[in-house]
């Protein structure tokens, strides 16, 4: 990577308000009581938005560790690309399986709801994890990041390192996807209390890399004074740092992140990324495993829980690398 530069930003921040359990309330679940005989069906199946990204493959990490402690056995199984179209013919086949509990990452908050009530009407316990139905009939629990303060904290993050003036842009990936939604709709909120910022709206990648890189080339061209951008997600944020490399705008533009894959990390050291908000993916994977879990064993479930949220910078990135998404188990 090239194009280092040395840059003043905010430090780190830690969404101390979103601790995981918060916001929640427990329901009950099976008998309610938790004191009888061991389930003797303890598979569980595990299915990510989208295969081989390094925010599913982390959670994955967290969900199988935590299942391998609470003696369940866990497959994961994820379509090609984010699309509910390939991850649909999933959730049926997991259905034919009859697992106990299913984790899952709806890809669209609307289209996945009829395939995942087939789960719960079969008797397998639903956990939401990352992404959620607007249906909230379904799932049991829905452990996820604090989408909205997410796209908050990084309205915060821009407004410092423009000097709360200029243009600025949110690349989103597919509408209808419930976690980036929030935080596209948190940004938006948060970046009107800075006057001087002119918000250019935001343009949809289709969670491509190469969609997101010929959208700021795209931008670029009809907006030169472009200042920051703000990408919604690990691909999109893959994809402007592209298109900012390609356009020699590395240092002109300033990029903030969400999520911190391998190559996001090796942008932000390189200083073609300004800041990164990293999600805590295994944690949403263990407690995901915890919730489905309780509810099969009949104890009682959180409805809501919402993990933490922090503002990487070149600074103080390597004190904060439990945040840096894996790659592998």
């Amino acid at each position: 990577m090239t194009g280092k530069r040395v840059w003043g930003v905010v430090g780190a921040v830690t969404l101390a308000a979103v601790l995981a359990g918060c916001g929640g309330g427990t329901i009950g679940s099976g008998n309610g009581g938790g004191t009888g005989a061991a389930p003797a069906n303890k598979n569980l199946v595990l299915i990510p938005g989208v295969k081989a990204e390094p925010f599913y493959i982390s959670m994955q990490c967290g969900a199988q560790q935590e299942a391998a402690a609470l003696g369940y056995q866990i497959d994961t199984q994820a379509p090609d690309k984010f699309e509910a179209a390939l991850q649909t013919p999933i959730v049926t086949g997991v259905l034919a399986t009859k697992p106990a509990g299913v984790l899952i990452a709806p890809t669209d908050d609307v289209a996945l709801a009829n395939p995942m009530t087939q789960l719960k009407d079969a008797g397998i316990k639903v956990v939401e994890v990352d992404t959620r139905l607007q249906d909230t009939g379904v799932a049991l629990s829905t452990v996820s990041s604090n989408n909205e303060q997410g796209g908050r904290l990084a309205a915060q993050t821009v407004a410092k390192l423009i000097g709360e003036k200029g243009k600025v842009l949110v690349l989103n990936t597919k509408a209808g996807t419930s976690t980036t939604d929030a935080r596209a709709k948190g940004f938006e909120e948060e970046i009107k209390k800075f006057p001087g910022i002119t918000s250019l709206g935001q343009e949809y990648t289709d969670n491509e890399p190469s969609v997101a890189a010929q959208k700021v080339s795209a931008k670029l061209s009809s907006d030169p004074d472009l200042t920051a951008i703000f990408a919604t997600n690990l691909n999109s944020g893959e994809g402007a740092a592209t298109g900012l490399r390609n356009a020699g705008k590395t240092e002109q533009v300033k990029l903030v992140g969400f999520d911190a894959s391998p190559n996001q990390v090796e942008d932000l050291k390189a200083g073609e990324v300004a800041a990164l908000i990293a999600q805590d993916p295994a944690t949403i994977g263990k407690q995901g495993v915890q919730q489905a879990v309780a509810a099969i064993e009949g104890k009682a479930v959180t409805r809501e829980i919402q993990t933490d949220l922090v503002a990487l910078t070149q600074a103080d990135m390597t004190q904060k690398e439990q945040y840096f998404y894996k790659t592998e188990c």
